[in-house]
């Protein structure tokens, strides 16, 4: 009987690239760049009919401040046997995979682990499945597999992979080294050579030959991994590691930890090589989605509602309203509801450096946007002026805010569309559409969602600080304290 094959998605980074869309708070494995579905949902919906001893359980490994939206995401997905494993802080992939490997491992079997990033894009499933169903024939027999991307260009923004001799009765190969990211001649080298790959970030292997590896390699990840994995607890759709522990663990990739070390100790087993040509991208910057994206006979995509007039080459990524574009040739607009982004696609790599000024200049745009998701629903930043802020706010049927008070401000609820339960102070009471409240400063409240349908309301805000940490909250079903 073949050996059971589980999916562990990494989905712990930020997209810092493709701002103004990816954000801290809602990063690029969140969004929806390619099409209706994100790219974390897209990346569970690869492996839809791979048939044979897969598990349809993907395991999710994922920051713990995207818990809520990563949960309704694969919810939404039809993923809803899904295991989600949180990191209280980011440690890179290395141990991000020791915890699914452990967590994998906990009924006594041994499952093959494709390890992917949740952020990448793939256009062929079927040839893509079928690099897969070959990795997974290595992986039975021991074998640690890289996914090596046949390089289309002389590429210097990826590190490679060389591949040794062929494997018999196989596509794949040895693997021979990693390689960093190299300049442009040695590129254009190494795609004349047929002996180099991009290197994808896919992986494969049994847990157990995984779990070998890194104690050999890395003992202080594995001890840290272990530790934190053995003082996990269950809180709802999550397995949350015990935080010290996982805290103390040293931060490495999975190349750099073991992957890059293995010819050095061959009796853990072959690294090898299985060549993939699927339509890859690892979406990094807004050039690469332009890259991976449908486009017109001038060369121009367009997401979102978009006027091109005299355009080549150009990409638009339009959220909120229509973004028009004239005489632009290979450029970047992006535009979202308080940030707009406009640059020439050969500095699209330079994005970051705009998030690193908003960072260190206190603006929140490099955190959140100005629709910002919370595990009951949703609330739009509509205006905001000198002591008064004003909110769209959206409650799920069935979903409550904390019970909570703030001192520097008082509220006003109006609302719009549903059923409002209050709690205000001692009170209960229920408001329908068109009626309204007043919660005073220093006033404990509560807003719920008694029906089956969305419970919109417009909040006005007003005082002397109006933040979102002027929050003290005494009761929350979804653990916020």
């Amino acid at each position: 009987m073949a050996t059971t094959i589980r999916a562990v998605i990494l989905s712990g980074g930020s997209g810092t690239r493709l701002w103004p869309a990816s954000r801290e708070a809602y990063p690029k494995q969140l969004l929806p760049l390619t099409g209706e579905l994100s790219l974390l949902q897209e990346t569970v919906a690869r492996l839809d009919g791979f048939g044979g001893a897969f598990d349809p359980r993907p395991l999710v490994v994922s920051n713990e401040e995207y818990r809520f939206l990563t949960a309704e995401q694969l919810r939404q997905g039809g993923a809803r046997d899904a295991g989600i494993v949180l990191e209280p802080v980011g440690r890179n992939t290395a141990p991000a995979l020791t915890l699914a490997a452990l967590e994998a491992s906990l009924d006594g079997n041994d499952p093959i682990l494709l390890a992917m990033p949740a952020d990448h894009v793939i256009a062929d499933r079927a040839a893509f499945q079928q690099a897969i169903a070959e990795g997974a024939r290595q992986a039975e027999n021991g074998a640690l597999v890289c996914f090596g991307i046949v390089p289309e260009r002389a590429e210097t923004g990826y590190g490679y992979l060389r591949a040794g001799g062929a494997i018999a009765g196989s596509v794949a190969r040895e693997l021979a080294e990693f390689v960093e990211k190299p300049d442009i001649d040695t590129a254009a080298r190494y795609l004349a050579s047929g002996a180099y790959f991009w290197n994808s970030g896919i992986f494969m292997f049994r847990a157990s030959v995984w779990l070998a590896a890194l104690a050999h390699f890395r003992p202080d990840i594995d001890a840290a991994c272990r530790a934190a994995h053995a003082g996990r607890t269950k809180d709802t759709d999550f397995v949350r590691v015990e935080r010290a522990a996982f805290e103390a663990c040293p931060s490495d990739s999975i190349d750099y930890a073991v992957m890059e070390k293995l010819r050095a100790a061959p009796q853990l087993g072959p690294g090898v090589v299985v060549p993939l040509s699927a339509g890859w991208s690892d979406v990094g910057a807004w050039d690469a989605l332009w890259a991976v994206s449908k486009r017109d006979g001038d060369g121009n995509a367009a997401h979102g509602d978009v006027l091109l007039h005299d355009s080549h080459d150009t990409l638009v990524y339009a959220s909120h309203r229509l973004v028009a574009a004239v005489g632009c040739q290979d450029m970047v607009v992006v535009e979202t509801a308080d940030a707009v982004l406009v640059a020439p696609k050969s500095h699209t790599q330079d994005v970051k450096k705009v998030v690193e000024r908003l960072k260190a200049e206190g603006r929140s745009h490099s955190r959140h946007h100005r629709k910002v998701f919370r595990p009951w629903g949703w609330y739009d930043s509509l205006d905001s002026g000198d002591r008064f802020q004003v909110k769209r706010i959206v409650v799920k049927p069935g979903a409550s805010l904390s019970l909570q008070m703030h001192h520097h401000r008082a509220e006003h609820w109006i609302v719009v569309r549903g059923t409002a339960e209050v709690r205000r102070g001692d009170e209960v009471f229920l408001l329908g559409e068109n009626e309204s409240t007043f919660i005073p400063l220093g006033t404990t409240h509560r807003l719920f969602n008694p029906g089956r349908l969305p419970l919109e309301i417009i909040e006005v805000q007003s005082g002397s600080y109006l933040g979102e940490d002027d929050i003290v909250r005494f009761e929350d079903k979804y653990g916020r304290f």
